[in-house]
């Protein structure tokens, strides 16, 4: 299988500058993928996903019948990033995610950004993320959003935007990993050739982060991961990161309250935790401060974690930074804290809340992409190039009746890169999910998680939806050795999955 019939068609694709030209750094997997005998290719594809299925690689998909349970859908064509602009990536979200700490602390304190008139008070009372219980709270070190991960896109310009942010409970990191241990074994020789940078640092990582915030500095501390359970639709990552860390994982009902301190039940009793790597929304953390109909968190929570006695990561009330809304201030939030422009701009964003910008949306329908607030996963969502005027006509009809909570964009004309179709390379629309932790420094993975929309012409990449993912090579070309790029053959890659 080659890549000369492979067409680029009218968009930035990732891999391929022009029709036979590859972008720096990937020379050498192109002609590693050519080099393998017919069928190969197939074969490491088929091996990759047997490997993911007997190692149980799965998410979740609500409201489907046919079957709850999938197995991660792959494509072996890693995605190549270059190093010089992995440089700019990692220091726009550092800028990002430092500004938005700043903004998430100030919401709760002061809030002098809104009175200084940068975000309307209205769109802050009216956000669903923000929440009274939460006002005042000093989280350790200051630090709001430990765990983040931003969706970045590539337009038709080949310039990078952000699409959003996600600040509560961000997934998907789980398969970055995942993707990149298959891909050491399903392309040894072509990886190791590559000098990729390495993503298998991101446990440690994380459990020092954890470490670092913990109320209690005089012995070692225990740690849990808090789950909604096996139902989640990202459980797979929640058990998975509890193994890698060490971590426990536990369940609402595994904790209790007692004496001031979350404790946890064992079989040798309550022992006292130190910190909650939380994967549950804020408003299903505490049903004494939240939502009273929870079953899923721990009731007091908030009172422990307000006397600074449990530490809880991400922090409760991030969510008010993960309303869309919100995101488009975020150039004015960096602006406002940092005094500085916008390493990585947002997308062009329409509010529905301004009767200008409601109008204009309304009248354009069919050209934009509209979403809900606080919708997420490719729920809540019109991609109006692809819908029917029926399907515009219900939407127009949400959109009038909340416009607080709809904001629209233009249909980027999304990157593609090329995955395996049958016998031959197709382009597909892509996205991609760094992660970034925040504790005594921010920590950007390199690499992160391409989502691909498998389906073809589709510019959703929701594995919820569709999508599907690839490995991301962050490379530098100058540090690439061709002596070690020898030919492996698909028995190896079936002995070592």
């Amino acid at each position: 299988m080659d890549f000369s019939h492979y067409d680029i068609g009218p968009f930035y694709d990732e891999m391929f500058a022009a029709p036979d030209q590859v972008r720096a750094g990937t020379d050498l997997l192109r002609r590693k993928i050519e080099s393998l005998p017919p069928g190969e290719l197939n074969r490491r594809q088929a091996a990759a996903e047997k490997a993911l299925f007997d190692t149980g690689i799965t998410f979740n998909v609500y409201g489907h019948d046919d079957a709850t349970e999938k197995i991660w859908p792959f494509d072996l064509v890693p995605r190549i990033v270059h190093i010089s602009e992995w440089q700019r990536i990692d220091t726009g979200l550092k800028q990002r995610i430092q500004a938005l700490n700043l903004f998430i602390d100030d919401i709760y304190h002061d809030q002098k950004i809104v009175k200084d008139g940068v975000v309307p008070e209205e769109l802050i009372a009216t956000a669903e993320g923000f929440l009274e219980p939460c006002v005042g709270l000093d989280p350790p070190q200051g630090v709001w959003c430990h765990i983040s991960g931003s969706d970045l896109v590539r337009d038709g310009d080949g310039r990078l935007y952000v699409l959003e942010d996600n600040l509560r409970c961000p997934s998907g990191v789980s398969y970055v990993i995942a993707n990149r241990r298959l891909m050491k074994r399903t392309f040894p020789e072509v990886f190791a050739a590559s000098s990729v940078r390495t993503v298998e640092s991101y446990s440690a990582r994380l459990l020092d982060m954890l470490h670092a915030i913990a109320p209690s500095k005089g012995r070692h501390p225990l740690i849990t991961l808090l789950t909604p359970g096996a139902f989640n639709s990202a459980y797979f990552e929640h058990s998975f990161l509890a193994h890698e860390t060490g971590i426990e994982l536990v369940e609402g009902r595994d904790l209790v309250v007692h004496d001031g301190y979350v404790c946890m039940r064992t079989t040798k009793g309550l022992q006292k935790i130190d910190v909650i790597y939380r994967r549950l929304n804020d408003d299903f953390l505490d049903p004494k401060a939240f939502r009273p109909d929870s079953l899923l968190g721990v009731p007091g929570l908030m009172d422990v974690y307000r006397a600074g006695r449990v530490a809880v990561a991400n922090a409760p009330g991030t969510g008010v930074a993960d309303d869309k809304v919100i995101y488009a201030y975020v150039e004015d939030i960096i602006k406002y804290y940092l005094d500085q422009d916008a390493l990585i701009p947002n997308v062009p964003t329409y509010l529905c809340w301004r009767p200008q910008d409601l109008n204009y949306v309304l009248e354009h329908l069919p050209e934009l992409v509209v979403k809900s607030a606080n919708e997420s996963g490719g729920y809540g969502m019109l991609v109006g190039p692809a819908a029917s005027r029926a399907e515009c006509e219900a939407f127009a009809a949400k959109i009038k009746q909340t416009p607080r909570n709809f904001i629209a964009q233009p249909t980027l004309s999304l990157s593609r890169a090329p995955v395996i179709v049958d016998d031959r390379f197709e382009g597909r629309h892509v996205d991609l999910r760094p992660f970034i932790l925040y504790g005594e420094d921010i920590f950007v993975l390199p690499g992160g998680l391409t989502r691909v929309a498998l389906r073809e012409g589709s510019l959703v990449v929701n594995s919820s939806q569709g999508g599907g993912s690839k490995d991301t090579w962050v490379v530098d070309p100058a540090k690439q050795n061709e002596d070690q790029l020898t030919l492996g053959t698909v028995e190896d890659v079936e002995s070592s999955c």
